[in-house]
């Protein structure tokens, strides 16, 4: 067996920050209460990091780029007939290449929700005022009713996962998520770059996804209070 670098840190970070901050959503959200507004902070990191991820889809380490995902319908139906090709699976196999953008997308839906949520109580997003009321009325429902249930299943998915491949396949992907090397059969295989370089455009990205998400919310809370003025 050879060990390759497969997670690089940046990719890593993102991984473990955005378990942490689902985990903070989902306490959050049914604390209720003056946790809300923790809640919609955390729903802000959210989605920076989810915009993060998706640029870090283009100019990430090797097995980070979405080019590197094994997406094409050809690949999926191969590895559900049992199919397996080392070399293309070494980073995400078909099926995890799918969970990864179907867990990227409800994330994404579910925090742009958020932002135009109105519970007409305690919390409204602060896109609300940018949209017609039937769109927060459409957002509120999706955000409460459906969005949520839609990313708790598929973190439950992402769990048992995980866990078949530790216990049934023996691949030990929890400690490859966290020191970045995993071990494969063969050598000479591509690295993802991990240099300080990287980490240094992981940062430059990460602030730019923020400051983006933080000019969002700033408009709209803006244009609420000039309404409201």
């Amino acid at each position: 067996m050879f060990r390759l670098r497969i997670w690089d840190l940046p990719t890593r970070v993102f991984h473990w920050s955005l378990a942490l901050a689902v985990l903070g959503l989902v306490i959050t959200g049914n604390v209720g209460g003056d946790a809300m507004v923790w809640h919609m902070r955390l729903g802000y990191a959210v989605l920076t990091l989810v915009a993060f991820r998706l640029l870090w889809g283009w100019f990430g380490g090797h097995w980070s780029r979405f080019v590197h995902f094994p997406l094409g319908l050809p690949s999926l139906l191969r590895y559900l007939k049992g199919s397996r090709e080392p070399r293309l699976h070494w980073g995400h196999n078909p099926l995890g290449s799918w969970a990864v953008v179907a867990m990227l997308l409800a994330l994404a839906l579910q925090a742009l929700a958020g932002l135009m949520v109105d519970d007409e109580i305690a919390y409204a997003g602060p896109l609300t005022g940018l949209v017609s009321g039937e769109t927060v009325q459409l957002a509120t429902w999706y955000h409460k009713q459906v969005g949520k249930w839609v990313v708790l299943g598929l973190v439950v998915l992402h769990l048992l996962a995980v866990a078949f491949h530790s216990l049934a396949l023996r691949e030990r992907l929890v400690p490859a998520m966290w020191h970045g090397d995993k071990s494969v059969d063969q050598a000479g295989g591509p690295s993802s770059d991990d240099s300080r370089q990287r980490w240094l455009l992981a940062l430059l990205l990460v602030v730019v996804c923020a400051g983006a998400v933080a000019l969002l919310v700033w408009y709209g809370q803006r244009h609420a209070f000039s309404a409201f003025g």
